[in-house]
């Protein structure tokens, strides 16, 4: 059964009439095809008005939805001979991030992604896709690989955040994340980061430095979640609906305020009704921006990465 998310309702209303007018017309031999013709347009115009006025909370929701694409189904659609990769040679193999060497139409490149689960046991063997430290120090160890190898690196981000239990505070969840930041700066290879779904806070920081940050269209990307921050704000979660439109954590807030590099569409009604459309839109996406960055050379590369970083913000002295 579709997931359905309360503003999608009328949308999967109007599909369910055209369903049942095409299963009757079949049922008794009727043409029915300009009637149907009519209401398949509705419904187009319907999904594109619906979508182009999504509040901020309900392109979180979107970007929520349990039948989105994750990391794997897209290493499944866009790569070939991935090869995984895992443990970070010190603590242990953090199910939550997931990595290798893999090829995307004759480009070499290493993937790394946080991965969510499906269903309930999926979840608790990926920690909701909230990675401890040893997550962040496998994703760095691969990056140094890729450096090795003279491998570009993309990173898929989708978390609500890294794990922020004390076993991971223990193990040093704040030095793990803040290492990636600084040793990403300074790479030598190309480095994509693309927002899928959830981009929360450090958890997301800790791979995402890279020369082009992209985000889907239905993805957000902030310091703290709307739920979070009402919690700290309004001691409760009903807030959660305006410090969304607060915090402007939307593709397009990012994209007008200079954090990001670009949005990628997504297909209509989102990139949970059709996961190889959003797969092949991201693959063109990937490859048009890997080549682009081939063609520099790592000094320019870095220096244009930390230049992009710090024009970043405002402040006053």
């Amino acid at each position: 059964m579709r997931t359905l998310l309360d503003f999608e309702r009328p949308i999967a209303e109007l599909e369910s009439r055209i369903d049942e007018m095409k299963r009757l017309a079949a049922d008794k031999n009727l043409d029915v095809s300009a009637a149907t013709a009519v209401l398949e347009n509705q419904l187009v115009d319907l999904k594109k008005e619906t979508f182009r006025n999504l509040t901020r909370w309900q392109r979180v929701q979107v970007s929520r939805h349990p039948d989105r694409p994750y990391t794997q189904d897209y290493l499944h659609r866009i790569c070939t001979d991935f090869i995984e990769i895992h443990g970070d040679r010190q603590v242990a193999d953090d199910k939550a991030i997931v990595g290798g060497f893999a090829n995307i139409d004759g480009h070499p490149v290493m993937i790394i992604g946080q991965q969510k689960g499906r269903n309930t046991k999926e979840r608790q063997y990926r920690n909701f896709g909230m990675p401890n430290p040893e997550g962040y120090r496998k994703a760095l160890r691969l990056m140094k690989m890729a450096e090795k190898f003279n491998c570009p690196i993309i990173t898929l981000i989708d978390t609500p955040g890294a794990f922020p239990g004390l076993e991971a505070e223990e193990r040093g969840q704040g030095e793990a994340i803040a290492r990636n930041l600084r040793e990403m700066f300074m790479l030598t290879v190309p480095v994509i980061c693309i927002v899928i779904g959830e981009g929360a806070s450090g958890g997301a920081l800790g791979i995402a430095i890279g020369d082009q940050v992209l985000m889907l269209e239905n993805t957000w990307y902030s310091v703290i979640s709307p739920e979070s921050c009402s919690s700290i704000l309004w001691r409760s979660w009903d807030y959660k609906e305006q410090a969304a439109e607060a915090l402007k954590l939307t593709a397009t807030d990012m994209s007008s305020n200079g954090l990001v590099d670009g949005i990628i569409p997504e297909p209509l009604g989102g990139a949970h009704l059709d996961h190889d459309r959003m797969s092949e839109i991201l693959k063109g996406e990937i490859i048009n921006r890997l080549i682009a960055l081939q063609a520099l050379s790592p000094e320019e590369r870095i220096n244009q990465r930390i230049e992009k970083f710090s024009k970043m913000g405002v402040f006053v002295e």
